[in-house]
Parts: C-alpha cells; structure tokens; sequence
C-alpha cells in the first residue's frame, strides 16, 4: 500500500507541499520570461517543487496572446524614445505595463498537486494581492468579471492578474502598483477598458509616488506571505530583507 493511499485511509491529512520564494531585485523583462520557461519545464518534470519569482522590472509593455494591440496607444515611435519594449506573450489578459515601483510576481504551480483548477488558482493570486495591499494599509478588492484587484469599489485597478498553464504548470502571473509611476499607464488602456483608472499604494496612501525597490521589496514579502496562506502552503527561500 503506498503512501498516499494509506494516509487516505486513516484519515490524515498529508501536509501541502510548500512554496519556494526567490526575491530577484531589479530585473530585466525577457531574463524573468526565460527563467519562467527553463522553471515551468522543470516543474512539469517532477524535478523541483513549486516557485514563486518576484521580481522588478525595467518598463515594458507585454500583450496576452488574445490581447488587442489598439489597446497600446502609444506610438511605436514614442514607446521607442522612451526606450519601452513592446512583447507579445503567451499568457491570458490584455495589455500590461510593468516597470519600476511594480512588484510583478510569477508562480510557478503544478495545480494539479494542490487540487487546483485554474479559476481558483486565479481566485487565491487575487486574494494574496488583497492581502498584500491590505499588509500595506489599503483596502482592495476582487472586481466580478474583471480580474485583478481594485480599489474604491472597483472604480481604480491596483493589480492584474494573467497566468499561462502548459503541461499542467502555471506561469506569468500577477503585477501590484507599489510606487509605481502612474503616468506611464496612459501608455495603454489597462485592461483592454479604455479609461480605466490605475491607482498604487502611494496613491491610496495619500502619498507622492517615487519608484523604488526598497518599496517594491516589502510588497513582495507581503504578497508571498499572502499567496501561501491562500494556498495553504509552507513558505521557504528567500524573502527580500
């Protein structure tokens, strides 16, 4: 009789598997989306256990690969001089900005060793954002049928949400406007919602935006704390200072 099925048998509950946090700083877009890739492989192998990546990134604009490039609407000439990337992707969702002051977070989950399908999945990131901004003194919500997080009554977007699943193994992720600069986001239409009002921590504090890692680093820890109790999972690796 095998484990598994003896522990099923009298009844215990197997511990779940834990969650490994690794805090990468400053880093370039496409050196996070090749660390996903070589990561989602190894997981899908059995070879590692489940990840979880937060990073900062360098401004760049990234497409879902059902996303509408309208949504983008600045000039490839203006996106140029302000030396902004544009990079179609293979995750869900629409268009997303990332840069500094943004902590971006990338799970990498085999779903099917936690009992997940991908709407809860999608459901516990969204809760860990809600976590990770309240850790920080703003109160958040989900949006119904807008994924993401939202404040003032869903009228301003503080984090999206957009995962990707191959060979049963989530990636891409979840971004949290920290002291991110807001003017950037008029470099698109959040969401794909022409309109739509994105907002950050300072913001909701009352605060003057200044984008910063420091900042950037603590909303890491608090989402990871966050994504784990949602998960119900042991937290281990390396969480920012």
């Amino acid at each position: 009789m095998d484990r598994l099925t003896q522990d099923s048998q009298l009844g215990v509950d197997r511990p779940a598997p834990p969650l490994a946090v690794w805090w990468l700083g400053r880093t370039a877009y496409r050196d996070a989306w090749d660390l996903q890739h070589r990561l989602v492989a190894a997981r899908a192998a059995g070879l590692i256990g489940d990840q979880l990546l937060l990073v900062e990134h360098e401004p760049v604009l990234t497409l879902g690969r059902h996303s509408d490039p309208s949504h983008v609407v600045a000039t490839p000439s203006a996106l140029a001089a302000r030396h902004i990337e544009l990079i179609e992707t293979e995750r869900g969702g629409e268009v997303t900005y990332h840069g500094p002051g943004q902590l971006t977070g990338y799970p990498i989950v085999k779903l099917a060793d936690r009992g997940l399908l991908v709407r809860p999945l999608v459901r516990a990131l969204e809760s860990a954002l809600v976590g990770a901004c309240a850790s920080l003194g703003v109160a958040a919500g989900p949006k119904p049928d807008f994924p993401g997080c939202w404040c003032g009554d869903g009228m301003r977007k503080i984090g999206a949400v957009g995962v990707r699943i191959e060979h049963g193994v989530s990636y891409h992720g979840v971004a949290l406007n920290v002291t991110a600069s807001l003017a950037d986001f008029e470099l698109i239409d959040a969401c794909g919602m022409p309109g739509v009002e994105s907002t950050s921590i300072d913001r909701e504090l009352g605060r003057a935006s200044e984008p910063s890692t420091e900042s950037v680093g603590r909303a890491a820890a608090a989402f990871a704390v966050a994504l784990a109790g949602a998960l119900n999972a042991p937290l281990v690796g390396s969480l920012p200072p």
